[in-house]
């Protein structure tokens, strides 16, 4: 029987909680004894899966008599671990859902911040589960709260403490569920949210509506908390809103035209409100907080929440209206006073810049947050093309911005926004590589800071109105360009303007004389020794870089490369790791180009190496260090050969560098990468590189590190093998043949890896199938075995019969015969075959294997057929018909003609053995075949004095010549090693197969004769006999047409 109290669940029975037992517990993990914390965490484990635990826990946090640090681990323990549980029958019971969720609104007049925190994520999550249906209250008891403390709030001009706490929680409360809504996908929660919209949009407007009234300059006091009160609950009240309103905005196009029509209403209405609204919220802020700069803000009056909340407030006006921008702009500039509110922000943006730079931060607490300022920036660089001279349809454009308004704004970017800050400055010196680091992440940060946020706007302004920014920019630079900058100012101003230049490169080529700036004036400043100029030969840097990279001037340039060079190496005063670290990036940015002409740099090959392999080491960051190597790999690739006489420089700091990466495994990734593009590059001469690449394959490789680098190990793996000549040792060094035993294990048992394994195997295989076999061939057979059985892609399937089938081809039977059958390969395929169970064109690559291995030997098959018949307890002719069945089956489904040769071949060589399984076949499927196959396969025996057309046919190394051959071979055949010695390897290989190298008619014929011989001439005619005489007439023809 069931022992009271334990609730069976599908079986199982599970143990209730004793809830004093369970306070003990939390008393215990609430101590100062690391034993006592120690045992209850472990029993508090166990308990946590015990019946009634989580409503134990709950009821626990929400007495107010016990003790906050119990009350607190309860709840914490209930979130971090009912949710994922709640619908589990195991733990809760219908009637303990009931009574948490009962409870959740109790904690609304919690004082604890973390208490209250921990709830609001626990009402969400239930509720995203269990709203509408199990908690149908929730949204009404929840409005009826906030409806009634607004009720009490306006009845009185007293600040109740506990209304105001409860009125606050339940608006982050209900804030938090609708995003939790909003971010619903399936179609029940969808229609949850538009059912919430619906019921709350309204009732929300009218609190919005009656809470701004409160905020106004006459009704602020800033001595009042109630004052900060009505801004912190408008303030909620408004992103709730504005929650909906975004959501509503993405799906108007998928609502009936009634409910369209509804919510675009709202949402207008609400976007105008914002829209005048935030210019009165500007004002309010500046009106409050002008006063208290002017008189110092550190006084024991300031009101640092106040100021927090309103300047969070219009924050969220500027979130708003970015994002309705971010998800239609169409639908965006279409809204009501859009273009106004536009440059109303834009204005705040010039505002700005007419005061002290101490006015601008990244603070709440001055007069221009920059976060504002980014906002208007944003907001003001996505609406630039509704503002062009022209529209997109050739009209003039009578909206459109001024040639003066465009040059104010650009002028105003590029000598207030652009130019480097003190605290920039500061930054740079005290962390060089981080700021760099940073510098170079702009693009994900430029809607967040107002330098790289003024270069976009910039862009911008340069694309929409060329016509206005290139001469101001062209005349600009004119004009300070050539002057020599010497103090700190005049530096970071011509900094700001070479960014400038570099950010509308696309806009000035061709518009200013780059090659001539670039040899007398970007040439000198390079070497400038002021110690103020790394600020300029940074931006010299990135700038060449730029202009590169958007191929607006040649990255090939010898005085281009020379100023790189220059910067790259230079360690004499006025200059530093900022400076070097740029260099590396540009000039990767050069040699990247699809123009660049490796000739040209050469020779500025051996100084870039070089010091790109010492900033390597230099570097602290594995950051900085990965950036400069992912420089160092494209030169390598880029130079080809020439990077030959440097692999010394290269490789000797190697292991010194992989093992201070430590587990850094982008860095160490990035080293692989270094070593695959130097043995591909010097081709052949990677033989010797065994010290290296053996090394870092086998670390690359290994158990916890395969996870990180198993891409980056396994290219260097094919590459080493594609470009050596030997897999042995040379000069002592590691070999690649050390590496065998765990490609052959990765084969068996990492079905993730397999075809790269499969490929890595194959390259193996060209170099030395014969010595692979002597030593591996059971252990290789038993893998492939495993491979096979596996649930691998029907793709990797596939290669590994045509691995096999190289493999058979290259190597004698000796070496293959036994191991094909011990490991039980053989016995697998054969079986596979018969069983026709696999995906056709897989199965046809079962016939390429057998055809292997009887053009081969055919002595072997016939052995291993014997074998496999004892093995399987099958006799041989069910295994002859089998396989001869699925032979004619699968023959259609054949498309290469070098395929259907080879399979017309090797049942040539089946027939020749005179078995009469194979014989009786002959005069149907067997001559149906080869008529197949001798009507599309043309080729003669030819000397090489002939006088034919040889455009149309393909030589082989005999004087075969094949009509029915265009191409050397087909593409996939050389997986990509062309330009590595594989290649001549692989193509020796297929030059020699006999598919190419002989003549079908005769070898045929040559059979045909060794059957006679093999049954004897009037067996042979007895199944001869059997064959329709216009068959065997063409027959006869073809096999004396050699």
């Amino acid at each position: 029987m069931n022992p009271p109290g334990r609730p069976i669940v599908m079986g199982v029975v599970t143990e209730k909680v004793s809830p004093a037992e369970l306070y003990e517990v939390l008393l215990s993990a609430c101590s100062q004894d690391p034993s006592k914390i120690q045992a209850s965490s472990k029993r508090l484990k166990q308990m946590l899966d015990m019946f009634g635990t989580f409503d134990a826990l709950h009821e626990i946090a929400t007495q107010r008599s016990v003790d906050l640090p119990i009350r607190k681990q309860a709840i914490i323990q209930f979130k971090n671990a009912a949710l994922g549980h709640w619908r589990s029958r195991k733990l809760l019971s219908d009637e303990h859902r009931i009574r948490i969720r009962g409870r959740c609104l109790t904690f609304l007049n919690e004082v604890d911040e973390t208490i209250a925190e921990c709830n609001e994520v626990i009402v969400c999550k239930i509720a995203r589960q269990d709203y509408p249906t199990n908690w149908p209250t929730l949204l009404n008891d929840l409005v009826g709260t906030i409806d009634g403390m607004l009720q009490r709030r306006y009845s009185t001009d007293l600040e109740d403490h506990e209304d105001t706490l409860i009125l606050r929680r339940s608006l982050k409360l209900l804030n938090s569920i609708l995003k939790e809504f909003a971010n619903m996908k399936m179609l029940t929660g969808v229609k949850t949210m538009a059912a919430v919209v619906e019921q709350l949009r309204s009732v929300l407007s009218g609190y919005y509506g009656k809470l701004s009234e409160g905020v106004s300059t006459s009704s602020v006091n800033l001595d009042s908390p109630r004052s900060h009160n009505e801004i912190a609950f408008t303030h909620l009240v408004y992103k709730c809103l504005t929650k909906m309103a975004i959501w509503s905005w993405t799906r108007i196009d998928r609502l009936t035209p009634e409910e369209s029509e509804t919510n675009q209403t709202w949402i207008r209405d609400l976007f105008q409100t914002s829209a005048v609204q935030i210019q009165e919220r500007v004002a309010l802020r500046k009106s409050i907080i002008t006063p208290l700069i002017q008189r110092g803000m550190n006084g024991p009056g300031y009101p640092k929440q106040f100021i927090d909340i309103i300047t969070r407030h219009i924050q969220a006006f500027g979130k708003f209206f970015r994002r309705l921008q971010q998800l239609s702009h169409q639908r965006f500039v279409d809204l009501p006073l859009c273009s106004d509110l536009v440059l109303f922000y834009w204005s705040q943006v010039v505002e700005a810049t007419s005061g002290p730079v101490e006015l601008i931060d990244d603070s709440n607490h001055v007069l221009y947050p920059v976060r504002f300022l980014v906002q208007g920036m944003v907001l003001f660089k996505e609406n630039l093309a509704q503002w062009t001279p022209t529209r997109r349809d050739g009209n003039p454009n009578k909206n459109s911005l001024s040639e003066e308004f465009v040059q104010n704004a650009v002028h105003l970017l590029i000598t207030r926004f652009m130019p480097l800050n003190p605290k920039d400055l500061d930054n740079w010196i005290s962390d060089p590589e981080e700021w760099v680091n940073l510098e170079d992440k702009e693009n994900d940060q430029w809607e967040f800071e107002i330098r790289p946020c003024s270069e976009r706007v910039l862009m911008q302004l340069s694309n929409q109105f060329s016509d206005f920014v290139a001469p101001l920019l062209v005349s600009t630079f004119q004009q300070l360009a050539p002057q020599r900058a010497v103090e700190l100012t005049d530096i970071v101003q011509k900094e700001a303007l070479y960014c400038a230049i570099g950010r509308c490169a696309i806009r000035l080529k061709g518009k200013i004389p780059f090659e001539e700036w670039l040899t007398h004036t970007l040439s000198e400043e390079a070497r400038d020794t002021n110690p103020n100029y790394p600020i300029i030969k940074r931006r010299i840097a990135w700038l060449i870089g730029k202009w590169a990279s958007e191929e607006c001037t040649s990255a090939s340039n010898p005085a281009l490369l020379n100023i790189i060079i220059h910067l790259l190496q230079d360690r004499s005063q006025g200059t530093d790791t900022v400076v070097r670290l740029t260099a590396a990036v540009a000039l990767r940015e050069c040699v990247d180009t699809i123009n660049f002409d490796a000739d040209s740099f050469a020779p500025f090959l051996p100084i870039a190496v070089s010091e790109l392999v010492r900033l390597i080491g230099e570097a602290e960051t594995m950051e900085s260090k990965r950036r400069v190597d992912d420089t160092l790999n494209a030169v390598i690739e880029q130079a080809g050969t020439r990077i030959a006489p440097f692999i010394s420089i290269i490789t000797e700091p190697l292991p010194q560098i992989w093992h201070s990466a430590g587990d850094d495994w982008l860095f160490k990734g990035s080293l692989l990468v270094t070593v695959t593009k130097l043995v591909e590059s010097v081709k052949e001469l990677s033989t010797s590189l065994g010290s290296i690449t053996v090394p870092l394959i086998r670390e690359g490789l290994m158990p916890g590190v395969l996870t990180y680098l198993d891409e980056d190990a396994l290219n260097l793996w094919l590459a080493a093998l594609r470009n050596t000549t030997v897999i042995g040792s040379v000069n002592g060094a590691p070999a690649l043949s050390e590496l065998l035993p765990q490609a052959i294990s990765l084969l068996a048992t990492n079905l993730d890896l397999l075809g790269r394994i499969t490929d890595i195997l194959e390259s193996y295989f060209l170099l030395d199938a014969p010595g692979i076999l002597q030593m591996f061939s059971s252990q290789l057979f038993t893998a492939f075995l495993g491979a096979l059985k596996s649930k691998a892609v029907i793709a990797n399937l596939k290669d590994i019969l045509d691995v096999l089938c190289l493999l058979i081809q290259i190597s004698p039977s000796s070496l293959w015969g036994e191991a094909l059958h011990t490991s039980g390969l053989f016995a697998h395929i054969l079986t596979n075959l018969i069983d026709a169970e696999s995906d056709t064109t897989f199965l046809t690559h079962h016939i390429f294997f057998f055809s292997r291995i009887v053009m081969g030997d055919r002595q072997m098959f016939l052995q291993l057929m014997s074998a496999t018949a004892t093995a399987l307890n099958q006799t041989e002719t069910y295994l002859y018909d089998g396989l001869l069945d699925q032979w004619w089956g699968k023959f259609d489904n054949m498309s290469e003609p070098r395929h259907r040769k080879l399979v017309a071949m090797s049942i040539a060589s089946l027939v020749s053995t005179g078995r009469q399984e194979v014989l009786q076949r002959l005069p149907t499927e067997i001559f149906n075949l080869w008529l197949d196959v001798f009507g599309e396969i043309k080729e003669v025996l030819s000397t090489r004095d002939t006088d034919e057309d040889e455009s149309s046919v393909a030589d082989s190394p005999t004087s075969l010549k094949r009509f029915w051959e265009l191409d050397e071979a087909p593409s996939a055949f050389y997986k990509g090693s062309e330009g590595t010695p594989e290649y001549q390897r692989r193509k020796a290989v297929y030059d020699r197969d006999p598919v190419r190298s002989t003549q079908l008619n005769g070898y045929v014929a040559a059979h045909i004769r060794e059957a006679e011989t093999a049954c004897g001439p009037q067996v042979l005619q007895n199944y001869l006999s059997k064959t329709d005489p216009a068959v065997l007439k063409q027959i006869q023809d073809e096999v004396l047409r050699t």
